[in-house]
């Protein structure tokens, strides 16, 4: 019988497997912090300086920083079902599916290490932010709170991706599909602007957008410290989740079928 306990043993060796990758090709994740640091230098520079966006008593540049953060997570975990179908392609997955390894182990571990990715990532940005004036609230309870954040988002987005990836099957296709999917949730969150500013059907849609979970939860535990929505945030962040984690589940059985 499969106990949890061996669920997770195999989990975490899938996980170490894909941080593996990592450490032997670490370029990779500088490339992808290329875009995010261009968003804060240069447009979060030029919108705090001629004030075009009123966020409050708050510096655009801080109020967007949690928000380049969030899309970073969602453009480094979306593209996960690219890795996957490569690892179809070249056979790794049918080998590791002969393996007393479950589907769910293999999921859980994969989409955990892009959490790995996401931490470096949002770690450089805040850096950058710092040096660019920004102030942060560094105690336990919120760096905790990033961190899960950050994995359950990242987790969130790794399996979505995969999802995909078992109905589109080719990489050309699934490129330009996602294309079409992250932007929107990206626009259609907090990320850039408070929702207020949106057309009122538009700040409708956004409440069923995990981004802006993920976006105003960052938002409270690195500037403002107004902790008072962030566990419902989680909540909800951990409910989509699990949902998508399922679905990463079936569309792995769909993708080897």
């Amino acid at each position: 019988m499969y106990s949890p306990w061996q669920m997770i043993k195999k989990t975490f060796i899938i996980f170490e497997f894909e941080v593996r990758k990592l450490r032997h090709d670490p370029l990779e994740v500088f490339v992808r912090l290329i875009q995010p640091i261009l968003w804060l230098v240069i447009f979060g520079s030029v919108f705090t300086r001629y004030r075009v966006i009123d966020t409050g008593n708050m510096s655009y540049i801080s109020y967007i920083t949690p928000g380049i953060m969030a899309q970073s997570l969602l453009f480094t975990a979306i593209f996960y079902g690219i890795a996957i179908t490569w690892d179809k392609d070249s056979g790794i997955l049918a080998k590791l599916m002969a393996t007393p390894t479950s589907r769910g182990s293999i999921i859980i571990g994969k989409a955990l290490s892009a959490g790995v990715r996401g931490l470096l990532q949002s770690i450089v940005i805040v850096f950058i932010a710092f040096l660019l004036g920004v102030s942060f609230v560094f105690g336990v309870v919120n760096v905790i709170g990033i961190i899960i954040i950050i994995v359950l988002s990242s987790t969130c987005f790794a399996c979505l991706s995969i999802v995909f990836a078992s109905f589109l099957r080719k990489r050309e296709r699934f490129m330009g599909v996602i294309q079409l999917i992250t932007m929107p949730l990206f626009f259609a969150s907090n990320a850039l602007y408070p929702i207020e500013l949106m057309p009122q059907p538009l700040q409708y849609v956004t409440w069923f957008n995990p981004l802006y979970y993920v976006v105003d939860s960052l938002r409270a535990l690195l500037i403002t410290n107004d902790l008072g929505s962030v566990p419902f945030h989680i909540g909800v962040l951990l409910l989509i989740t699990a949902l998508f984690v399922l679905a990463g589940i079936w569309g792995l059985k769909r993708l080897m079928e």
